[in-house]
């Protein structure tokens, strides 16, 4: 990471002597869903009129429910009353506090309470100390001018506080904010140039974990400003938009008000997440961005992550990460906050041996479910429970979770979140393997685990700060997190955890985690198969805050979603591609391959020759450079056929020819017509003595090279044959009449036999004309692309659809497995290249150009696509990005061959032409 994750805390956490007075406060000091509106520089007046006066020098902050005083002196307290235990408020005046203030020139103000908190005594982070009994503070300002609208406000707050409902506090609180607002506007004297432009301005509040600021948003032709109302912690935040990476919309209490930026690629802390008060003002935001952004990617999916995942450019850790960050988790938003699974399920061994599956933690399952026992008494209460039923009465993510863990950093969060106590000592974080277990046994702890588990800063096992947690039943006070047997130290479990997170086990095994937390079986029928139900407020769209009129219901409800903890979004709908680690690399290889290359030493050593020839190529297949060119057709050439030794080159065309071309006379050798209508594809049949044509009048037809003429006819569709395909004795046929058919035929090596005696095996149909097909590396699988932009994938062992993806707005042009056959690649009409994963047919990434690629070759990662322009382009797949466009054809680039070596291309475009190719290394 680039940033630590921490730094979410940054500020809160401080203690020592060393610190000056302004890292004292923190917004933390108010209570959830308070506001701090405005400070004065003041003196708090003790035993005022006394010989005993005293007066200590601070800063009176005036809050939507309480009044803090923090002092100048660290040794003192800060101060804290809540404005619905103030009995009196008013101007000091020599009879007391009155409401009908006489004209005093001291400029105080006086409180008469019944409670009042004293917090940070000498700096130190500890429970807050309370005290009760009537008693009256004066505070004087220094500008004595504003007491009498200070007291004004206090009123008007304290009317708020002491209303009898929780929703008509908030609505009160609420108007006084806005009006707030409505006075004050962004100050553009703080803009970094004379020259910029404003492009929009609204009311936003900052979010950071637990609290949020209000304030004014701006933006302009080169910034994105945010400036509180308070002026705190500084008074401007400020971001170029030139440093954007990112920016992601947000739910933020239920609604979609959020906004969140990052200046970086991969670090998890954003730079600010802005809570809008209107969901227009948050989506022009958006949208300005965005188009700043221009080629920056300003949303990444779920699926372009997943493709990168899936081929090893992204750790485990990186990804869980990324879809954190996809499905709303954010490190400002407790309620939100990143969740990473338990992997490991020995904290009692000595030694950690990952290369035991009994190691590990059951990814299949919720952790709920992991313990057989519990699972089935909380399966006879869901039977019996009456709807809505769940399984869980707790969450695996929420505020006082994540605070759990995060108390030794972040323990004025801790104090926050509980009203100024810490837990009680032994249901504090005291040790892995006690924690573990109470995850595995406790009747309602089925927390999961935070990124920072996974990370490599120690800080939140360790007790740094030397806070006071308390003292345990047995007598030792709480301090380090207590590690497992096979931990040397804090930095050695983060380490190990680390590697478990990375192990082989995991990877093969992550994608069922997914499904539960991301995925298929978040919600639904699917989640109850998995024993995965939760209370219905934890999920997006549980319950819509508009429908709620009673104010009171809404702010209990939100209050009770947010300590609760959320389900984030679901980002799929489909089961989870599994990772390619070594055990799975070729488990889409037939076993018969996997037997031949094995048999013969000498062919595996050809074998792995030809793999690494190929690596290298496609490693530089930017260097590709056109080496010459001929026009041997009269219309756009459609297919392209060499044989094994690559001295002839066959093609049809839209002229309604097939054409032998010799590549080294460099000279046309035979034409050959077999009707008046187009020819679209040709390919050579094994041993070299025959080319087979499909053509747009119906038909597929054959040709001897050696006879020199046309060996047999196969009328096998109503429509034009667009494609054909030939493996293992078996012609495929894709037809505009809506069919794929699959025919057995005699053996090509017998070019004697006067005629080829065809069966119909198979008719794999579809709803529309089909455009392409093409076959994977076993003939197992065949995918085909219709003119309505529908990819789909068949076993042909059994003639049935494994997936149907609409893929494409229009036409898809190509199809084609990746070498693996864990992918298809398809181009369509409408500029797109879509990688889908052929195991569960998710859509796993879609990139776009701003033409329709028409052909294209791939390796599973890179694509040598033709382009309408004529161009070659080179796609980084796993970049998401062209990473090269190389001049070729006048016209669209129609089809494309390359040797097995793939150091060899030829191209046939709109042009007429075909045009050989050869990397310059």
């Amino acid at each position: 990471m680039a940033r630590n994750m921490h730094q979410a805390f940054a500020g809160a956490t401080l203690v020592g002597e060393t610190q000056d007075r302004r890292q004292r406060f923190s917004l933390l000091l108010l209570n959830l869903e308070e506001y701090y509106f405005e400070q004065h520089t003041a003196n708090h007046v003790q035993h005022k009129g006394s010989r005993y006066e005293r007066k200590i020098r601070g800063s009176l902050k005036i809050c939507s429910k309480s009044v803090i005083f923090e002092p100048d002196a660290i040794s003192q307290p800060i101060i804290k009353i809540p404005l619905r235990d103030c009995i009196k408020i008013g101007k000091h005046g020599e009879n007391g506090a009155n409401r009908h203030f006489t004209k005093a020139v001291s400029g105080g103000i006086s409180l008469i309470f019944s409670q009042v908190y004293f917090i940070k005594e000498h700096n130190i982070v500890a429970p807050y100390k309370i005290e009760r009994g009537t008693m009256e503070y004066v505070f004087e300002l220094d500008v004595s001018g504003k007491v009498e609208d200070v007291v004004e406000t206090l009123l008007q707050l304290h009317r708020a506080s002491c209303l009898d409902k929780l929703g008509d506090q908030t609505a009160m609180i609420t108007a006084i904010l806005q009006s707030r607002l409505a006075r004050t506007s962004f100050d553009k004297n703080r803009f970094q140039s004379v020259s910029e432009k404003l492009h929009m301005e609204c009311k936003a509040e900052m979010v950071t974990p637990l609290v949020t600021n209000p304030g004014h948003v701006c933006i302009t032709d080169t910034n994105l400003y945010f400036q509180p109302l308070n002026g705190y912690p500084k008074p401007m935040v400020q971001i170029t938009l030139h440093d954007v990476r990112r920016i992601y919309k947000r739910r933020h209490g239920l609604m979609p008000l959020g906004l969140e930026v990052f200046c970086t690629e991969d670090d998890p802390c954003s730079d600010v997440y802005l809570k809008f008060y209107e969901r227009q003002d948050r989506d022009d935001l958006y949208f300005y961005i965005a188009t700043y952004l221009e080629h920056h990617v300003a949303e990444r999916t779920a699926e372009g992550c997943t493709l990168q995942w899936q081929r090893g450019l992204l750790s485990n850790y990186q990804y869980l990460l990324h879809l954190n960050t996809l499905a709303d988790r954010s490190c400002n938003d407790l309620s939100q906050y990143p969740v990473f699974p338990w992997v490991v399920g020995d904290y009692s061994s000595s030694e950690l041996d990952l290369s035991n599956p009994g190691t590990f933690r059951d990814l299949s399952k919720p952790v709920g479910a992991l313990n057989k026992e519990r699972l089935e008494r909380l399966l006879t209460r869901y039977r019996e429970m009456p709807e809505p039923k769940f399984m869980y009465g707790s969450h695996y993510s929420s505020p006082g979770y994540v605070l759990f863990y995060l108390v030794r950093i972040a323990p004025e969060y801790m104090l926050c979140l509980q009203n100024g106590r810490f837990d009680n000592a032994d249901r504090m974080f005291n040790s892995i393997a006690e924690t573990w277990k109470n995850c595995l046994d406790g009747a309602t702890d089925f927390k999961e685990l935070i990124p920072e588990f996974y990370g490599d800063d120690v800080s939140f096992l360790v007790n740094s700060l030397k806070l006071d947690l308390g003292k345990r039943q047995g007598g030792q006070m709480v301090d380090d997190v207590e590690l497992p047997p096979w931990a040397r130290s804090p930095e050695d479990f983060l380490q190990k955890s680390r590697d478990a997170l990375e192990s082989d086990y995991v990877s093969e095994h992550l994608h069922e985690w997914i499904d539960l937390v991301f995925g298929c079986k978040q919600k639904g029928r699917n989640a109850v198969g998995a024993h995965n139900v939760f209370h219905p407020l934890t999920y997006e769209g549980g319950v819509n805050l508009n429908s709620i009129e009673d104010p009171d219901e809404k702010v209990a409800m939100l209050t009770q979603i947010l300590e609760f903890g959320q389900t984030p979004k679901q980002l799929f709908v489909t089961p989870h591609p599994r990772r390619i680690t070594p055990k799975f690399k070729s488990l889409s290889q037939p076993s018969s391959y996997s037997a031949s290359t094995a048999d013969s030493p000498g062919e595996e050593s050809f074998e792995d020759l030809t793999e690494e020839s190929r690596t290298l190529a496609w490693s530089n297949i930017t260097r590709l450079r056109p080496h010459e060119q001929h026009k041997i057709h009269k219309e756009a050439v459609t297919g392209i056929a060499v044989s094994r030794s690559g001295s002839s080159v066959f093609t049809t065309s839209q002229d309604s020819t097939l054409k032998m071309f010799s590549k080294e006379s460099k000279m046309l050798q035979r034409s050959i017509s077999f009707s008046n209508m187009a020819l679209s594809s040709c390919l050579l049949l094994p041993g070299d003595a025959t080319v087979v044509s499909s053509s747009w009048d119906n038909n597929v037809y054959f040709y001897s090279i050696a006879f020199g003429r046309r060996q047999d006819t196969l009328m096998g569709h109503d429509d034009a044959v667009s494609k054909i395909c030939w493996h293992d004795n078996r012609l495929y046929s894709a037809s505009w009449d809506s069919t794929v058919k699959v025919w057995s035929g005699v053996p090509a090596e017998m070019p004697g036999s006067r005629r080829h005696q065809f069966d119909l095996l198979a008719e794999l149909e579809h709803d529309v004309g089909v455009d392409t097909i093409s076959l994977n590396a076993a003939s197992t699988l065949l995918v085909s692309g219709t003119k309505e932009g529908t990819v789909t994938i068949w076993d042909l062992t059994a003639a049935a659809i494994l997936h149907q993806i609409p893929c494409h707005s229009g036409t898809v042009c190509d199809t084609a497995f990746s070498p693996d056959s864990r992918h298809v690649l398809s181009a369509g009409e409408d500029g797109c290249l879509n990688v889908v994963d052929v195991q569960t047919g998710m859509l796993m990434s879609s990139m776009t150009s701003d033409e329709p690629q028409r052909c294209f070759l791939w390796d599973g990662n890179s694509v040598l696509a033709g382009s309408q322009s004529g161009e070659l382009l080179v796609w980084d797949l796993l970049g998401g990005k062209i990473r090269e466009r190389i001049q070729g054809h006048t016209g669209a680039v129609t089809c494309m061959w390359m040797n097995e070596q793939c150091s060899g291309v030829i191209t046939g475009g709109e042009d007429r032409q075909i045009m050989f190719w050869k990397l310059q290394y």
